[in-house]
């Protein structure tokens, strides 16, 4: 969790990101612990480059939060990162793994398709609060 401000202020400045009380540090050091070696960042001379949240539900994995520095973009980081996640759920046995992206967020959406990713459109989220 030594990370957690410089990756907050990451996620802040980047667009496409949606934070919520789900991103408070105690909720972020959960999903940490729950997903042990999952979780990436990355960095260029000692300057936070990239982050991404990776954990797993025993069956799939998830990624949340995918963001690079836009002084560090289009150099590979984020692909690095997808591919340090991707390895790290095979590791457990878990053979496929999603993600969430906003509808409207076409930078997004071409990156994942770039690095091999397939949109579900049969599919649709739905949420609901616990309480």
């Amino acid at each position: 969790m030594t990370d957690y401000e410089p990756v907050l202020t990451l996620w802040q400045n980047s667009e496409g990101v949606g934070l919520s009380e789900a991103d408070a540090p105690e909720r972020i050091a959960r999903f940490l612990q729950h997903n042990p070696g999952l979780s990436y960042v990355a960095y260029a001379e000692q300057v936070l480059a990239g982050a991404v949240l990776c954990g797993c539900d025993g069956r799939r994995g998830y990624l949340h939060h995918l963001a690079v520095a836009p002084t560090h973009r289009r150099q590979g980081i984020g692909r690095e990162l997808v591919i340090h996640c991707l390895a790290a759920l095979r590791d457990i046995d878990i053979d496929k793994c999603h993600l969430f992206v906003f509808t409207k967020n076409e930078t997004a959406i071409q990156f994942w398709r770039e690095v091999g990713w397939a949109e579900r459109v049969e599919l649709s989220l739905m949420s609901r609060l616990t309480a």
